[in-house]
């Protein structure tokens, strides 16, 4: 029997070498597509597809780049219009973030209510202002989000933007995640959508009111299962978050009763030697359902959370 080795899992799904040699003859036998062509007709060979049939291009972009990095894949020249964006992200896209006013953000929470929550979708003008806050004013920037995510701006009732939030896919593996909830990884892999990551989370350096950051949080999690439902068509049960320890002590997330249930260990998903390459974080998480184990297929057992 011939078998062929794995050279790449994401997401769950497993790119033998012979994939890899036959995705090469395609792109090959294919001069004139673009990348953005590329990602599609990877997508739909696959049925590669969200809970709302939409193909997922951003989630096969991102694996033909790194099929690119780690093992050689030729894929399409960058097209000229493109060539600082390789996915298509025109120059319209690039702005500045908004500068910091004359005088700081202060005060109490209740002069800025009532709070506007804007979900930036794409094309907006609200996405394009989050994204440049995202990138110049996050520590760990933000060029473009990918797969199935929801991006906010939070304005105060003037209109002045004070934070954003970025919620996309879980972590693939989390031990401390995964114990908490009571996994087996089959059962993993089939209830993983059904959690998202507070992967970005920023206050605007100037602004600076207390308890605004918990109450931002708060906010999120009590519309972000409604607003993932309409926006990708299937139910969010948990959030988690990670939280870097050596920066944050995650007094907001506490202050928002988020629960922390352990550390990552540091080691990167491309790390094979067992040696710490990244920061540990702490995890935590927000049940957004009573039943949310249940839900995500962990028999028997009562849910504890909200």
């Amino acid at each position: 029997m011939v078998t062929h080795d794995i050279v790449l899992s994401v997401q769950g799904r497993r790119f033998s070498d012979a994939e890899l040699l036959a995705l090469q003859q395609r792109i090959d036998a294919h001069p004139e597509w673009s990348r953005h062509r590329v990602a599609k007709d990877l997508c739909e060979r696959w049925e590669w597809r969200t809970a709302l049939g939409q193909l997922k291009t951003f989630a096969a972009r991102s694996l033909l780049l790194k099929l690119a990095e780690s093992h050689g894949l030729r894929l399409p020249e960058v097209r000229a219009a493109n060539r600082r964006h390789p996915w298509g992200l025109g120059p319209s896209a690039i702005r500045p973030a908004p500068p910091a006013p004359a005088e700081p953000i202060a005060g109490s929470l209740a002069r800025l209510q009532p709070l506007q929550w804007h979900l930036a979708g794409h094309g907006s003008t609200e996405r394009a202002r989050a994204l440049a806050c995202l990138r110049d004013y996050h520590y760990l920037g933000c060029n473009r989000p990918v797969g199935s995510h929801l991006l906010y701006l939070v304005q105060d009732a003037g209109g002045r933007d004070l934070a954003v939030h970025l919620v996309g896919a879980a972590a693939w593996q989390c031990a401390a995640r995964d114990r908490y909830i009571g996994w087996s990884a089959p059962v993993r892999v089939a209830g993983l959508s059904r959690i998202a990551n507070h992967s970005r989370f920023l206050l605007l350096p100037w602004v600076r009111v207390p308890q605004l950051a918990s109450h931002v949080l708060s906010g999120l999690t009590r519309r972000i299962a409604r607003d993932w439902r309409a926006q990708h068509g299937w139910p969010l049960e948990l959030l988690e978050t990670f939280v870097e320890t050596g920066r944050f002590a995650g007094t907001a997330y506490r202050a928002a009763n988020w629960q922390p249930v352990g550390a990552t260990t540091g080691r990167t998903r491309q790390e094979k030697q067992h040696r710490a390459e990244a920061s540990r974080k702490a995890v935590w998480v927000y049940p957004l359902h009573r039943e949310f184990r249940r839900r995500l297929g962990v028999a028997g057992t009562a849910g504890g959370g909200r």
